[in-house]
Order: structure tokens, then sequence, then C-alpha cells
């Protein structure tokens, strides 16, 4: 029988710690308080941690095993495919900004041997996975996809489109409602020129505004909804997918988009629920650069397990 996720994140985090020298070891790990845990930085910047390109073939392999324990297979695909967009970029750009595909980096926080609290983070351009164990429980949140370029062709087929169905099942949901649904879906007719969450290390509440409620949709928009929302909880392994689910069953979703409808348009949309924010744009490079993002404003980076261990271990009294 498989290991528990908690315990497949530790192994894999011990397994990457051992493979690296002590230089790469010192960037890796961080103290779990570090104020660098609570990052999400999808820009093509240095960051926390250590770079894949300085790592040998054992260290960045470990680093692909231990990111493959947060994302289910097809996630893990999309991640991958992520990744090798630098190259495809960097030339697109002639070679000037020396984007790779090895510039992602993996930092842990804590010591996942023996600490009850500890984390870790791949992150780099396009791409940011943040994971927090707390008393044996996993938190995953945020969870940062992008793609540049979001789609390349060649003689109108598609040879690359790692986001497509992010994109091609908020449109179906779209066409799907009716005159009065659409109208209040559809919140701007300008896009954000990117998610509105950002880089920033809390996510609002609430974004306003709401957009569209699920309860306003026939069966179909619900089912397409539902799918769409799944589609993003489903980047989880199945067991954090599943608790994801259960969470918000029986609660009010909203779906709102901005900009325009046509596709190769420069749009946006989010999902909103209880303690959940889907973003998603393409909105940079006349359409065809993309993000996504899967956050819980009240508990990314496991601020609702930490809480909960906090007033475990130290009661109030008096």
């Amino acid at each position: 029988m498989e290991d528990p996720l908690p315990e497949q994140m530790r192994v894999a985090a011990g397994t990457l710690l051992a493979a690296l020298d002590d230089p790469a070891r010192t960037r890796a790990v961080h103290a779990f308080d570090d104020d660098a845990r609570r990052h999400l930085e999808y820009r093509p910047r240095p960051r926390p941690g250590a770079c894949l390109a300085d790592l040998d073939r054992a260290g960045r392999k470990a680093t692909h095993r231990l990111l493959a324990t947060a994302l289910s297979p097809h996630a893990y695909a999309q991640a991958m495919a992520i990744m090798a967009l630098e190259e495809v970029l960097d030339r697109a750009e002639g070679w000037r900004r020396g984007r790779h595909s090895d510039d992602y980096w993996v930092a842990v926080f804590g010591d996942p041997a023996r600490d009850d609290r500890w984390a870790w983070r791949v992150e780099g351009h396009h791409m940011s996975v943040s994971m927090t164990v707390v008393d044996d429980q996993v938190a995953a949140a945020p969870v940062f996809l992008g793609a540049n370029p979001a789609t390349v062709r060649y003689a109108g087929r598609t040879v690359s489109r790692p986001l497509a169905a992010e994109e091609d099942l908020a449109r179906a949901l779209l066409e799907t409602m009716g005159a009065p649904a659409r109208a209040a879906a559809i919140v701007t007719d300008q896009a954000p020129d990117d998610i509105i969450s950002a880089t920033r290390p809390t996510a609002p509440d609430r974004i306003d505004p709401l957009g569209v409620s699920a309860s306003r949709l026939g069966p179909t928009g619900r089912a397409l909804l539902d799918q769409l929302v799944a589609l993003y909880l489903d980047r989880l392994p199945p067991e954090l997918a599943a608790r994801e689910a259960r969470r918000i069953d029986g609660g009010e979703l909203h779906f709102a988009w901005a900009g325009p409808t046509g596709p190769g348009q420069r749009h946006y949309y989010r999902v909103q629920g209880e303690d959940l924010l889907i973003e998603y744009d393409n909105t940079a490079a006349d359409g065809n650069h993309a993000h996504t993002v899967l956050r819980r404003p009240s508990a990314d980076f496991g601020a609702d397990l930490l809480a909960a261990h906090h007033a475990e271990a130290h009661p109030r009294t008096g």
C-alpha cells in the first residue's frame, strides 16, 4: 500500500536534501518561520532556494520527484510543458534573455525528518507550487501554472497548448448562459493586466463584482462550472483534490469574466467560493500569454493548519 501523502513528501524531501552538496543544501534549506516561505513569484527573477541549473543529475531528479508528490499526473505533465516553454520563449526573443528550462528553484522550510511543521516549494517563471505540512496534514495552496506562449501553432494546427482545458471549459460555460446570466457574468469589457491576486502572499477574501452565481445557471451551466472547479482541484493528488471538493460542496460559487469573449483576444475569468479563489488571465502578448492560479485566501501557505496547531500547542488560559 502506498504511503500517505505527507510521508511521501517527507521521504521525497529527505531524498532531495541528501542528494545536494553542502553549498546547494545551504541555499535550499530555510527556517520554517522565514518570511520567504510565504512567497509566490511567477516572474523570471532570482528567488529563495537552490536553482535546478546548479544541481547535478541526482539533485534535479530528486526535485522533480518532490514536485510530483504535489501534482496529479496531468498537472505534472502541464508543469513539465511549462518549464520546456522557457526554451521556446527564449528562441522567440532572439536568445536575448538567457531563459532556460532549468531556471526553477527548490526550497525546503524546516526539517522534514524531525519537525511537525515544515514546507517546500518549487518555483520559477510561470510555475509556483507551495506545500505546507503541519501535524501530518498537507495544505496545498497556492498552485500557479502559466504559459508563454500559451499556444504554438503550425499551419492552423495546435502544436502546444498546456492550459487548453482551463480556457476551453470557461468559454463553454459562458456560451451556455442565457442573456441575463451572461450579463451578470461579464463584469467588464476590459480584462485586467494580470491575475488580481498577483504575487501577494495573501489573496483577497473577495473580489467584486462577484459575477453570476451558480444558482442562476441552468443544469448544463452548473455542470460546466463544477467541471471547471474540478479541473483546478484535480491539479492536486487525488486525496487532496477530494478533500477540497468536499470542503466546498454545497457552498455557493460565482463566475466572473472580463474582456472580450472572442478567441484570441485578451480575457480573464475567476471563480470564487467559500475560501476558494481561481483566477485565469490571458492578457499579455496579444492574448497568447496565460496565467492560472488556485488559492485559498484564508488558508494559503497552511494558515489554517498553523492556526489550529498553535491553538492546540499554546492554548490560552485565564
